[in-house]
């Protein structure tokens, strides 16, 4: 997979030389190319931005610099054998980055990123390169940053680590939080490692038993009772033919019910055990 980032602060991205994206990089998985826009500048103070029409507060980023920036983005790329761009824009007014769209970002073989800063980027930019290839606008989170960058850094490794050969075991993503495929979408439960007993606090005996039935419904129970608590809209949402017999007890105990159209809601004037 190919990777273009767009942005004035080439430094902040200094983290995907490391960790898994870094290694990634280095087996020549991904190749990542970090772009500086003020390259792309025409006067001795490398001016990116400029006061918005209508009046307002805060700077626009201008349409010249990006548009012969990502011209000539895309055309290395394509000379360089690169097929099938895509532009994700980062914006606190996109759509809700998620894993099911982490996973189909995975799945393009090349993906051009607009990390932008003040106010944003002149409309017409995007606009224009919609004629040209798919673009995802999309919201790491319900707040809004000083920049793009840090978005960046969290779509690329959520979709980094989904590339095959990535990650160590195949099937580790398999089980995340929000994975795509599952009929509930749960939250993972806790996780405990060796040793066995740490500061007086003892794993659950359960993990000790070899009996993997028990684990797997211990973990769903974590699951249900974590998600629950952090994040019952999951629930609330959740087709109830999703969840077997043994999935509505531990709801049942955490004084969820299922409500007129079957679908599970907290009861009212119960606190979860």
């Amino acid at each position: 997979m190919r990777l273009d980032v767009v942005t004035i602060f080439p430094e902040y991205l200094e983290p995907l030389n490391v960790s898994l994206v870094g290694k990634a990089r280095a087996r020549g998985q991904l190749d990542v190319r970090v772009h500086d826009l003020r390259e792309w500048t025409h006067d001795r103070h490398n001016t990116v931005d400029d006061t918005p029409y209508g009046g307002g507060p805060g700077m626009v980023m201008k349409t010249e610099p990006w548009g012969e920036c990502l011209d000539d983005v895309l055309a290395d790329g394509y000379e360089g054998g690169a097929q099938a761009p895509a532009l994700v824009v980062p914006t606190p007014s996109g759509r809700p980055f998620t894993q099911e769209l982490a996973v189909e970002l995975s799945q393009r073989p090349w993906l051009v990123f607009t990390p932008a800063r003040y106010e944003g980027i002149d409309r017409r930019v995007i606009d224009e390169y919609a004629t040209r290839m798919p673009v995802y606008e999309v919201s790491i989170g319900d707040y809004v940053l000083a920049g793009g960058e840090a978005a960046v850094l969290v779509v690329t490794e959520a979709v980094a680590r989904l590339l095959p050969g990535v990650l160590g075991n195949a099937a580790s993503h398999q089980d995340d939080s929000f994975a795509p495929g599952a009929m509930a979408n749960l939250l993972e439960g806790p996780v405990y490692t060796k040793p066995p007993a740490w500061r007086g606090r003892e794993i659950p005996e359960v993990l000790l038993s070899g009996h993997h039935g028990k684990i797997a419904r211990w973990r769903r129970d974590e699951a249900l009772r974590r998600t629950v608590r952090n994040r019952p809209d999951l629930v609330e949402r959740t087709d109830p033919k999703a969840f077997d017999k043994k999935d509505r007890e531990m709801l049942s105990i955490l004084g969820w019910r299922p409500g007129p159209d079957g679908r599970f809601g907290p009861t009212p004037g119960v606190v979860e055990e």
